[in-house]
């Protein structure tokens, strides 16, 4: 387990290095084998293909490490997660860059959904529109992170939250007063 590990992580660090100055799509697998001197049967052997690699990144530097942690509200999970982008943004930029099938956009929009799934439910409890809402905010979210990391002017990642947070706040706060003065007429 230990070597498996070794393995993965020497393959994420060639890919990583790699991707600081060739694009993702240039990249192949025996690029990043020449890179960590492996052959190719190492990488088959952990990975579908590099956009496994790149999704196995993630979760391995992330989502593994947040998993018992225990958060006292899901902001302070989604600056946790921002924490780690802004940390990684010259890697993550490219990473969400990447359009196709298997790309890290699409995994990371599905590991968002997983997470908004339990939030949604709890909040509108027994809503029969909790998938939609589910795929809009993971959406919203996705295309906000990456707007955000691609600025060039990005801003801290405690900032960025706050400003989410403020969007959404703000935001439901208009819709009230607007609900509340329609059904006052």
């Amino acid at each position: 387990m230990a070597d498996s590990n070794m393995t993965k992580k020497a393959l994420a660090s060639a890919l990583k290095e790699l991707m600081k100055t060739v694009p993702f799509s240039k990249i192949s697998i025996g690029d990043i084998c020449d890179m960590c001197e492996m052959n190719r049967k190492s990488v088959y052997y952990h990975f579908k293909d590099k956009y496994d690699l790149i999704n196995w990144i993630y979760t391995s530097e992330f989502i593994v490490r947040i998993q018992n942690r225990i958060y006292d509200s899901e902001w302070d999970l989604l600056e946790d997660m921002c924490i780690y982008f802004y940390d990684n943004r010259d890697f993550y930029r490219k990473a969400l860059q990447i359009e196709g099938q298997n790309s890290f956009y699409d995994y990371f929009r599905e590991i968002l959904k997983i997470l908004l799934t339990d939030y949604i439910k709890d909040v509108f409890d027994e809503c029969k529109n909790a998938d939609f809402y589910v795929t809009f905010y993971a959406d919203a979210f996705v295309a906000s992170i990456v707007r955000w990391l691609t600025d060039k002017n990005c801003k801290k990642p405690d900032e960025y939250t706050v400003l989410l947070k403020s969007c959404l706040i703000d935001f439901a706060k208009v819709l009230v007063n607007e609900l509340e003065k329609s059904s006052d007429n």
